[in-house]
């Protein structure tokens, strides 16, 4: 059973009182969760809920993989399966199968446990063979630290190739930012 509507409301809910600015940014999920079908599947049209994983190692790089569909270096990630039974368990269970990095291998940074570092919402093309309208993705980044050395191992189907990247040189500028303030209040 994918995450239940109640689970991503409560999830949304937690991360607003951190980031309150940003409930506006959000209308496409609040528009989702009030409508008639499951907010966490694929063909919940026009947004649905997905989930990324962004892993952390001991030298604060994070990890990007470069996704085949679209050719773009980012956090692995992707739409939620029947199986998750939550939203944490949806961003490691993506990192597993696109990397190869088992859900042993890391853990959520200190207060990010249940509450993902960043949700976004992006606009996906139309995919005609899919049979898939223009949408957008809401993505609830869940972020992790890699506690022991572990081989990526690539799902070629999905990814075509990976690096660690500075938090400077992170791909998404949100995500970068609120990278930047947890290294930066560790530091203080």
């Amino acid at each position: 059973m994918t995450p239940s509507p109640d689970h991503i409301r409560t999830t949304v809910e937690a991360y607003l009182g951190r980031h309150p600015g940003e409930r506006h940014l959000l209308q496409p999920l609040f528009s989702a969760l009030a409508g008639e079908e499951h907010p966490a599947h694929r063909k919940t049209f026009p947004a649905h809920v997905t989930c990324s994983a962004i892993v952390r190692d001991d030298a604060d790089r994070v990890l990007h993989i470069r996704h085949n569909a679209t050719g773009k270096a980012l956090a692995p990630g992707g739409h939620n399966d029947p199986g998750d039974r939550d939203l944490v368990n949806a961003a490691l269970r993506e990192l597993a199968e696109e990397t190869g990095i088992p859900s042993d291998a890391v853990v959520p940074l200190q207060g990010f446990e249940t509450v993902p570092l960043d949700i976004d919402v992006h606009a996906i093309d139309a995919n005609p063979a899919k049979g898939e309208p223009a949408h957008q993705h809401v993505d609830f980044r869940f972020v992790f630290q890699l506690t022991a050395q572990h081989t990526v191992t690539l799902q070629t189907e999905e990814v075509s190739g990976y690096e660690w990247r500075s938090i400077q040189e992170t791909a998404s500028p949100t995500v970068r930012a609120k990278l930047a303030l947890l290294s930066d209040s560790a530091r203080s």
